[in-house]
This record gives structure tokens, C-alpha cells and sequence, in this order.
């Protein structure tokens, strides 16, 4: 057998745990999209790109992100193993001694659903303009240069079009404050635009729900007002601390709590933008809504309590309580576990359905296992009728069931942030975010 031969056949072999691999990972990427409830989130803007001809397969780039499972050596190779998890920070390209990753996006094509834009952010709708995760990038710098590049574009052209001030009329609206609107909205002040920013919940947008600690920048950027901001490993709540920083010292107004509901525009071409408080008029738009959503709620009675939630942002905050977790997906079960795990809690999960269907392979084994020792109670086929400061009722299998709780989790999904742009007619497509990925890194 010649050298050659011999040389094939092993890249042949090795090349067969890598296809099933990759046919694994595709099916979990379906079975991710397909999941209803909104548990899923896979960001469709960036993710590595691995060059298996330069890789060497010593692993540096596994261990060196932070999300943990997204990476793993298959077959002597780098190769993605849980792409939902992907952030698209960068940290394994940082760590790869040889430079075989590259942080890009999905293959052409497979971004689909996402609002066509021009070059400079705007939708098919002229004046609204689209920026950050909702566009398509993931990334905190993509998102703030985004929100600066899309206000300039807009001052540049009121200026041309309305020289003179209608006191009735904003500049600009910017729905979303997380680091695209802070940035957006940054600029229309450092402009001197009449703008008015909405939050449906809190400064920081997307970010502000973030684990823990968790890593959520790698790469300079420059900040409207404030000039670059150079770490190159910052935490979640160190860059909450930066932003309510600005919010103090920039004089920046932001309504939050105020969700916005609706954006039609009239026929004069002004945008009226509803939200739950209010109406206003603009004659630009900037989204920076994230792709989060806005949590699904269930509709019962008691629900508006503050001690229901739809998020869990650390569950080691939560010791020596009685919980409730409603829902059935990743999100819900990550939830269950993570608070069941706390000293002295008595955690149960709620789920409509008669067992769950669509978990993550470690997930299904983790909650079983935590139901075997008692430490989750779950309730199947149950749904919750009415929340009481200390209890809920639920409805199980047409029986009324009290289950004490101190703490209520909804995890009911959410209703998407493209129902906005739905509304509005904006055109939706089919693009090559490869390409605009490239170009964002480049710039």
C-alpha cells in the first residue's frame, strides 16, 4: 500500500466522527429553531469559523470560552459542538495559537427572517433604521457603532430636509437601550437632535439580563460623548456600571419601563410611536430592540406580583425559598436546577405538557436525575389558574392543586422583537451576513 493510500484512508477515518458530529450538531441546531416557547436562542449574526487545515486540535480555544460546551475537539480538530450557546465574543480566536478561527457568521443563506438593510441600517421603510442583534451582529461593538453611524446618517439628513424645529415633532425616536440605543441615543444628544428613547425594562437592555460576571465585550469601542472605551475583557456589571455612568453625567433621558407597542407612520411621513404609556411623533426611528423579545406572560390572576418573574439572573440570590418554574424548555429546567441546587430551597416545575420534548440531552439527564433525588418536584400536565403572594393555584389534569411559593419563574417564551418591524411593513430577506461580518471586524 503506497504512502499515499495509507494517507487517505487515515484522513478518511478521521473524517467520519467529525460528519457525525457536524450531522449531530445540525440536528440539534434544528430542533433548536423549531422549539416553541422561545427557549432556544441561537444568534444567527457571528460564531467561529474554524480552518481545519491550520488547526492542530491542542483544545486552547475549548478551554477558553466561557460558555462552556460550544467548542470541542472531534477527530484531532476544533469543531462546534452546541452552537446555541455561541455568543460570538471571540475569546476562542484570542486563544488559537495558530489563528484557524475567525469570528464570522453563519454560511450565505442560512440567515433568513432578518430586515433587509442598506449600508447605512435603514429598512425598506425610509427613516427607520435597524441596529444591532436585531439586524443580524451580535456583537456590543457592532451594535455601538451601529447606533452612532445610523444617528449621523439621520442628522445629515433632517438637516437637508427640515432646516428649521417643530416643537410638536421629535428628531428621532430610539426604541431600546441596550449598548446600540445608548449609542444611538448618545449621539442624538451630542448632536443636539429632539430625541426620545423607550426601554421596556431596564438600562442595558439585553445586557442587564446577562449572568452573573458574565464576559460581554472583547474589543475596543468608541462611545458617543465619552471616546473609547479600551478594555478588553469587561464583566457584565462593569459595563453597567459604565453605562449608568454616562446615563448620570451625559444628561441621557431614557423613559424605562415603557414598552413600545406600535409604529405606524402618518400621512404626512412622520412615525407615531406607541407605547404603554404614550404617543409620539418622529420623523426618524432607530430600533435597538435586541432579539430577546418581550417575555410571554400567562395571563392568570395575581401574575402582576412583583414577585413573579420571567428571568433568573442569579440563582445564588435565592437561598432557603419555596419556588415555582413554570415552563418546559432549556431556559425553564436551567432555571429549576440552578435554584434547586441553593441551600434550603424547595423548587417545583410546572409544565402543561405530559413530559418534556425538546431539551438539550444534558438537560433532559440533569432534571430527571434532580427529580430522582427529590430535588425538583415536577408536575406535568399543569397549568397555573391563579398566583397568591405565597402560593399558586394550578390546574392539574382538571384537578385544582395549591403549591406553596414564595418565588414565581415564568419561562412562556416571548413575543418576538420582528413584530415590530412586522407591523410596520418592513421588508424581511435573505442575507449574506458572512460578508457584513467580515466588514464589521474590518472597520
Amino acid at each position: 500500500m503506497t504512502s499515499a493510500l495509507v494517507y487517505g484512508v487515515f484522513i478518511a477515518l478521521a473524517t467520519i466522527p467529525v460528519i457525525r458530529q457536524y450531522r449531530r450538531i445540525r440536528r440539534g441546531e434544528r430542533r433548536a429553531l423549531a422549539a416553541d416557547g422561545g427557549d432556544a436562542e441561537i444568534h444567527p449574526g457571528q460564531h467561529p469559523h474554524i480552518d481545519v487545515s491550520r488547526c492542530i486540535g491542542c483544545g486552547a480555544c475549548v478551554t477558553a470560552c466561557p460558555e462552556g460546551d460550544v467548542l470541542g475537539v472531534v477527530g484531532g480538530k476544533a469543531a462546534i459542538v452546541e452552537p446555541s450557546r455561541c455568543i460570538g465574543h471571540g475569546l476562542c480566536a484570542d486563544a488559537c495559537p495558530v489563528g484557524a478561527i475567525e469570528i464570522v457568521t453563519a454560511p450565505p443563506g442560512i440567515a433568513a427572517g432578518l430586515p433587509v438593510l442598506s449600508s447605512q441600517y435603514e429598512t425598506s421603510i425610509p427613516m427607520m433604521f435597524v441596529v444591532g442583534e436585531l439586524g443580524g451582529l451580535a456583537l456590543i461593538k457592532n451594535a455601538v457603532n451601529q447606533g452612532r453611524a445610523a444617528v449621523d446618517e439621520i442628522a445629515g439628513r433632517l438637516r437637508r430636509r427640515f432646516p428649521g424645529a417643530d416643537s410638536a415633532v421629535h428628531d428621532l425616536c430610539v426604541i431600546g437601550a441596550g449598548p446600540g440605543g445608548i449609542s444611538a441615543s448618545l449621539r442624538a444628544l451630542e448632536l443636539k437632535l429632539r430625541y426620545v428613547t423607550f426601554e421596556q425594562e431596564e438600562l442595558g437592555g439585553t445586557v442587564a439580563k446577562y449572568p452573573r460576571q458574565k464576559l460581554v465585550m472583547t474589543s475596543p469601542v468608541e462611545f458617543p460623548m465619552f471616546g473609547s472605551f479600551k478594555k478588553l475583557t469587561i464583566s457584565k456589571e462593569e459595563l453597567l456600571r459604565f453605562w449608568e455612568k454616562i446615563h448620570r453625567e451625559s444628561g441621557l433621558v431614557i423613559h424605562a419601563g415603557e414598552r413600545v407597542e406600535g409604529v405606524e407612520r402618518d400621512s404626512s411621513d412622520i412615525f407615531v410611536v406607541r407605547t404603554t404609556k404614550r404617543s409620539v411623533r418622529a420623523r426618524a426611528v432607530v430600533l435597538a430592540l435586541g432579539r430577546r423579545g418581550t417575555p410571554r406572560k400567562l395571563g392568570v390572576t395575581g401574575e402582576e406580583q412583583p414577585h413573579v418573574m420571567y428571568s433568573l439572573l442569579d440563582a445564588e440570590a435565592y437561598r432557603g425559598i419555596r419556588g415555582l418554574v413554570v415552563g418546559g424548555g432549556d431556559s425553564a429546567v436551567e432555571a429549576a436546577l440552578g435554584l434547586a441546587y441553593q441551600k434550603g430551597n424547595r423548587i417545583t416545575l410546572s409544565y402543561r405538557r405530559d413530559a418534556f420534548t425538546r431539551l438539550k440531552a444534558r438537560n433532559a439527564e440533569r432534571i430527571a436525575k434532580a427529580a430522582r433525588k427529590g430535588q425538583v418536584n415536577l408536575i406535568f400536565n399543569s397549568n397555573p389558574v391563579r398566583v397568591q403572594r405565597d402560593r399558586v393555584l394550578l390546574d392539574v389534569r382538571g384537578v385544582r392543586r395549591e403549591v406553596p411559593a414564595d418565588y414565581v419563574w415564568v419561562f412562556a417564551g416571548s413575543i418576538p422583537a420582528t413584530e415590530l418591524l412586522d407591523q410596520a411593513g418592513v421588508k424581511m430577506g435573505t442575507r449574506d451576513l458572512t460578508a457584513e461580518a467580515r466588514a464589521a471586524l474590518a472597520s
